[in-house]
């Protein structure tokens, strides 16, 4: 998957494909900043799923849109949210099931394009 605005620094091999989803009713932003030279935030609307890149180490913080202001409502570990396409299991709580895992690598595969 290629993400064409700030790619992951080149210097890291172990790069994760990762899925978050907003199950809430506001709207989110989804904020890398542990990673030195990267920049990484994306709004997530309400019942989205965001698929993105990350390094093993990058932690992945949820601010919840509030009316004028956001709030720092979750931090959570890229390695919880790796997807591995190639098997039947997926993190967490296993967000593509068998029944749409093709829509998923057909997904996957448009993204890299």
């Amino acid at each position: 998957m290629a993400q064409i605005i700030d790619p992951i620094p080149s210097d890291d091999a172990a790069v994760l494909l990762c899925c978050y989803v907003n199950v809430t009713s506001k709207i989110q932003i989804a904020r890398i900043s542990n990673v030195p030279n990267w920049y990484f935030e994306r709004v997530v609307f309400p019942g989205q799923r965001l698929l993105f890149e990350a390094v093993a180490t990058a932690k992945l913080e949820i601010h919840t849109g509030m009316m004028a202001s956001a709030i720092l409502s979750d931090t959570i570990d890229c390695q919880g949210l790796a997807i591995q396409p190639d098997s039947d299991e997926a993190a967490p709580s296993k967000l593509f099931t068998s029944e749409n895992k093709s829509e998923s690598k057909d997904l996957e595969a448009s993204l890299s394009t």
